[in-house]
């Protein structure tokens, strides 16, 4: 067709600059950037430029700086003892630039992020399943901790490797008056088909992370979702692949329901605990619907 070659042209003369942008805000992350001083770079209008940069990378331009900055806080925060040092390094300008906007979160506290949770005490239970060994464990603000194994030892050891500088103890009731119930109501909900019990949560991941997981919660008990689905609905349609690496480092399983998760085709897909608990826990997810609903 004879306006192919034109369009094709635009196109390619549009991702190019698209792609100037983006690089010009990896490399002055820490600076102040507007959308006018982006747009006048690469001749296009404010406007424009907005709606293509988020077609095109799925968050705004301020979002992607944000994220960039945000990349170097946590790689700054790790290297020092100063909270404000990496603060102020990343771009941020003030704590408030970290801690009053919405959305802009760690998953944990900057001093836990930084000292791999370092002064918290995390207790721990281990109980048997119809799906195998489960192991729970719960900081003061919730679970951190919901998984399978095969071994006592195995999922202990896996606790230890999560939590390095945490201080780690078995569930007892000075320490953990609650766990022990929490891990029976799961337990409940797993081998005997209960509701899953609504527990208080502390998750820690990146932003993205949270993102997907707090996406999940919001499904409904027998509702599943596609990986595109979930990119979707973070409004992050071309972040498929990272949504599927999120469920995958979700530490909290079946609380966290990433299980609900498929492929596009309706099938599997993984599981980080194997498919065959996949499979069995969406089978118990359909049972708890099929029971809830009146006789027709």
């Amino acid at each position: 067709m004879p306006t192919s070659a034109p369009t094709n042209m635009a196109a390619n003369l549009s991702a190019d600059r698209l792609l100037k942008v983006a690089r010009y805000i990896e490399a002055h992350a820490q600076d102040k950037l507007t959308l006018q001083q982006l747009a006048q770079m690469v001749e296009l209008s404010p406007s424009y430029l907005q709606r293509q940069f988020k077609q095109a990378f799925g968050v705004s331009a301020k979002a992607y700086q944000d994220a960039i900055r945000l990349g170097i806080y946590k790689q700054t925060l790790q290297a020092s003892n100063a909270t404000s040092e990496a603060i102020y390094a990343a771009g941020f300008g003030s704590t408030s630039r970290v801690y009053g906007v919405p959305g802009r979160n760690l998953g944990m506290s900057p001093k836990a992020y930084q000292k791999a949770g370092q002064g918290q005490v995390i207790a721990y239970a281990v109980c048997n399943t119809k799906l195998g060994k489960l192991a729970m464990a719960a900081t003061d603000k919730g679970v951190c901790f919901a998984q399978f194994g095969d071994s006592d030892a195995a999922l202990i050891e896996a606790i230890h490797r999560e939590f390095k500088a945490a201080t780690i103890v078995p569930s007892d009731n000075q320490n953990s008056p609650l766990l022990a119930a929490w891990i029976n109501a799961l337990n409940q909900h797993i081998s005997h088909g209960d509701d899953k019990p609504n527990l208080p949560l502390d998750m820690r991941g990146t932003v993205f992370q949270i993102q997907v997981w707090e996406f999940l919660l919001q499904l409904p008990p027998n509702a599943t979702a596609t990986y595109s689905q979930v990119a979707n609905g973070i409004n992050k349609p071309k972040a498929v692949r990272a949504v599927a690496s999120a469920c995958a480092k979700n530490t909290i399983g079946v609380l966290i329901p990433c299980h609900k998760v498929l492929r596009s085709d309706g099938s599997l897909g993984g599981y980080r605990w194997g498919t065959d608990r996949k499979q069995a826990l969406l089978r118990n997810d359909a049972s708890l619907q099929q029971t809830a609903s009146p006789a027709s």
